[in-house]
C-alpha cells in the first residue's frame, strides 16, 4: 500500500478513534468517509475501485486478502465503506484516547460528553497535526470531522458511521 493511501486510511480511522470514547453500541460498525488530500482523489472512490478489483481476484486470493484485513480489524463495506469491530470495553470507554498513541498518531486535549468528543491529534508518519470532533447522534450513529495539516497541505475527513450488528463475524477488534 502506498504512503498516501496509508495516510488516507489513517485519517479515516481517526474517526473511529475520535468517537468510540463516547457511549456507543459495541459490535460491527460501517464507516463511510469523504477524504480530501493534496494530489489524491477521494478515498471512498479508491476504496470502491479496490473492491471492484478484489471481486476480479481468484476466489482463494480474495479470501486470503479478506482474512488478512479481518485479522487487522477491518473489512470492506459497500460503496467504499470500511467495517470495524468495536468491543464493549471500547464502546463504553471514557477518555480512552487522552495521551494515547494509536499507530503513528497521538491524541491530546480530548474532551468528551454523551454526544461529543473533541481533541487534537499529531501523527509522525506522515507528519501531520490537527483536530477532530465527533458528534454522537445515538448509540448507533455518529459523524466525525478530522482536519489535519501536513507539509503536503490540508487534509480533511468527514465520516458517517453506523452500527450494523452486535456480532462482528470474522472481523477481529483492533488492538487498543
Amino acid at each position: 500500500m502506498n504512503a498516501r493511501l496509508t495516510a488516507a486510511l489513517t485519517l479515516a480511522l481517526c474517526a473511529f478513534g475520535s468517537a468510540h470514547a463516547a457511549d456507543i453500541k459495541p459490535g460491527l460498525w460501517e464507516f463511510k468517509s469523504k477524504l480530501a488530500m493534496p494530489g489524491m482523489p477521494d478515498m471512498s472512490a479508491q476504496m470502491e475501485m479496490m473492491q471492484q478489483q478484489m471481486k476480479n481476484l481468484p476466489p482463494e486470493a480474495r479470501a486470503m486478502m479478506e482474512k488478512q484485513m479481518a485479522a487487522q480489524g477491518v473489512a470492506m463495506g459497500s460503496g467504499g465503506a470500511l467495517q470495524v469491530c468495536i468491543t464493549p470495553e471500547d464502546a463504553k470507554g471514557a477518555n480512552v484516547y487522552t495521551g494515547k498513541t494509536d499507530g503513528d498518531c497521538r491524541y491530546t486535549n480530548v474532551t468528551n460528553s454523551a454526544t461529543r468528543v473533541k481533541g487534537t491529534i499529531t501523527c509522525t508518519k506522515p507528519k501531520a497535526s490537527g483536530d477532530f470532533e465527533a458528534i454522537i447522534d445515538s448509540p448507533t450513529h455518529f459523524t466525525s470531522k478530522v482536519n489535519m495539516q501536513s507539509a503536503e497541505g490540508a487534509m480533511t475527513a468527514d465520516t458517517d458511521a453506523r452500527w450494523l450488528a452486535a456480532d462482528c463475524g470474522k472481523i477481529k477488534p483492533t488492538a487498543r
